[in-house]
Order: structure tokens, then sequence, then C-alpha cells
């Protein structure tokens, strides 16, 4: 069954791929899934037929027969056991990588979205040019920490898996912050799951959203 999932009508990213739809699009990418994608608007997404699949009124939800779905790490996680391809057959190593998948939505992921926020909504505020370095250093303390972690690997755990798709997708929201090349080996990691051919289809779907035109891949 072909399963379904919602996205932006109008994106706000300008179909950059940093809208949470890009994550479960390269999921699906990833192991090969066709799927089809239904168009939301910022109104009907506050309409109770989509809050009955998304009760808080977001994108993306994910819907497969009489499944609806949910949070892009529960979506992830499920297109991940579904079909072979972002976790390992090894037990423990397939752990590792749902941890992974955590780690980049619980601990690096916050205080990312703190900078994004200051940075949008809070710029005019008195006290914007005092709060906005303790918030990058947030961001920093985080980033040096997964970069000690990762070191000079291509991949957090042995072979690219749903963990790295995560934690890639969310590095992707420091690309316009001028802090991710402090870390080479970040930027690095960045760009290879940027280079991945799942992750350019992915992308390129949703880029055609918000320009009209057809994907070129």
């Amino acid at each position: 069954m072909t399963p379904t999932i919602t996205a932006f009508e109008r994106s706000p990213d300008r179909g950059r791929g940093l809208a949470r739809d890009t994550r479960v699009r390269w999921a699906l990418e990833e192991v090969g899934q066709p799927y089809e994608v239904r168009l939301v608007s910022f109104a009907a997404m506050k309409e109770p037929a989509h809050r009955a699949l998304q009760p808080f009124g977001q994108i993306p939800t994910y819907e497969e027969g009489d499944l609806a779905l949910f949070e892009t790490g529960a979506i992830v996680f499920h297109i991940a056991q579904r079909h072979a391809g972002l976790l390992p057959d090894d037990a423990n190593a397939r752990a590792r990588a749902i941890t992974w998948m955590f780690a980049a939505l619980n601990t690096v992921e916050p205080p990312i979205v703190e900078l994004e926020v200051a940075r949008l909504l809070e710029g005019d505020k008195t006290w914007y040019e005092a709060r906005r370095p303790l918030v990058d250093d947030r961001v920093r303390i985080r980033l040096g920490q997964l970069s000690a972690r990762l070191g000079d690997a291509d991949w957090l755990d042995g072979a690219f898996s749903a963990g790295d798709l995560m934690m890639v997708s969310v590095l992707l929201r420091l690309k316009s912050s001028g802090i991710l090349p402090e870390f080479p080996n970040l930027a690095a990691y960045l760009a290879r799951g940027e280079a991945r051919p799942a992750y350019k289809r992915a992308f390129d779907a949703q880029l055609a959203v918000f320009t009209g035109q057809p994907p070129t891949g």
C-alpha cells in the first residue's frame, strides 16, 4: 500500500529542505518506497480533519491504510522498521542507531530550534543582544560533544542509518547560522548526508512544491 504524507502547500523555508516533511521523504527515498503527498495550507492545518491526524496542527503526517502517524521521529522509525536499509540487522547496532535518532531530536535539535526562534522572533527585543551569545554557546556545546564523538568517521556508528538521517536533518537547520564551519568534521558529515542520492531526490521533491517546477532527478 502506498503511504501518503502531508506537506506544506507553501513552505515557509522556500523549499530549502528545512520543513520536516523532508525527513520523511528522505527516509522513504532511502528504502525505495513510493509515496504520495497531500499538500495542506496553514488554514487547513488548523481544521478538524487535519487535527484528527496531527493534534497539534503541524506537518508532516503519515497515512498507510488504517494507520495514521505524526512526529517525524515516529514516522521515520516506522519506515525503518518496515523496510530494509535504515536500521542494521545486528540487534546491538540497531539499538544504537535508534539511540542516535533520539539523540538528534531530544538533545541536539532543541538548542538549534532555540537559536532559530531567537533569530527570527526575538531580534527586536531589547535583551536580544545580551541573550544571543548564550543561545549560540548552548548550540556550540552540543556540537562540540557531537564532533568529539563523530571524530573522523563517516557516520555515527558504522554504516549510514536512520540515526544519521535524523542527525543530518537536524544539522541542516544550522547552515545559515555561521556556527557549523567551526566544526569541520560536522560540516563534512552534513555534506555527506546531502550528497546521498535519496536526500537529493527528497530535497528536489520538496523544492518542486515551492517552485511549481517538476523535480529534475
